[in-house]
C-alpha cells in the first residue's frame, strides 16, 4: 500500500510591526489562520492532489497591507470565507479519501500555530492526531548549512527554482513536496 503524506503550510494574519491595539510584536496567539495550503503526496514527491483552503479570521478581520503583499491573498477573499471550525471540516473530509500516515510541514510554526487555533476555536483538524514531520529539521541532517534552511535555501541546493508566490500556503507545499526525494522520512 502507498503511503500518503500530508504536507500543510499555512498563512496566517501578520503585521509589520505591533500588533494592533497592542503595544508589542504579534506571537502565535495573536495571529489567525488565513490559508492551509495543503498537498497530498506519495513519498517520493508525487502529488496526489493539492488545495488551498481559505479562512476568514475573526478575531481581527481586517488585513494589513503587510499581510495582504505578503501572501498575496486579498481582505475580499477572506471576508467570503468560512470560518476556521468550517474549514477544519471541509479538510477533513477531503483528507478522508487519502488517509495519510502523517503530517509535515516546513519548521514547526504550523504545528504551533495550529495548537494555538485549538486553543481558540475548540476544535483542531483529524491531521493533528497523527505524527508530525518537521520536514526542514530532516531536510537539514548531515547538511553544513542548517543555520540557512529556508525553502527556496533547499530549492536552490538542489537546483531547483521556487515555483508560484512565496509565502502563499498552496505554492509552499507544492515546492516542499518537491524536496521529498531529498528528505530522508
Amino acid at each position: 500500500m502507498t503511503k500518503h503524506l500530508l504536507i500543510v503550510d499555512l498563512e496566517a494574519t501578520c503585521w509589520d510591526g505591533d500588533v494592533p491595539g497592542l503595544n508589542r510584536r504579534q506571537t502565535v496567539e495573536d495571529m489567525e489562520v488565513i490559508e492551509f495550503g495543503c498537498v497530498v503526496a506519495e513519498l517520493d514527491g508525487k502529488l496526489l492532489d493539492a488545495k488551498s483552503f481559505i479562512v476568514r479570521p475573526v478575531l481581527r478581520p481586517k488585513l494589513s497591507s503587510f499581510c495582504t503583499q505578503l501572501t498575496g491573498i486579498s481582505q475580499q477573499q477572506v471576508a467570503v470565507a468560512p470560518v476556521y471550525a468550517e474549514v477544519v471540516q471541509v479538510i477533513d473530509a477531503w483528507l478522508a479519501a487519502y488517509q495519510p500516515f502523517c503530517w509535515a510541514s516546513w519548521g514547526d510554526y504550523d504545528r504551533h500555530q495550529l495548537d494555538a487555533e485549538r486553543q481558540h476555536n475548540g476544535c483542531e483538524p483529524a491531521f493533528m492526531a497523527q505524527e508530525h514531520k518537521n520536514l526542514k529539521q530532516l531536510w537539514c541532517e548531515g547538511r553544513a548549512a542548517k543555520r540557512r534552511s529556508g525553502l527556496q535555501v533547499a530549492l536552490a541546493f538542489h537546483n531547483l527554482a521556487f515555483e508560484g508566490q512565496h509565502h502563499r500556503g498552496i505554492d509552499d507545499a507544492r515546492n516542499i513536496a518537491r524536496l521529498l526525494p531529498w528528505i530522508p522520512l
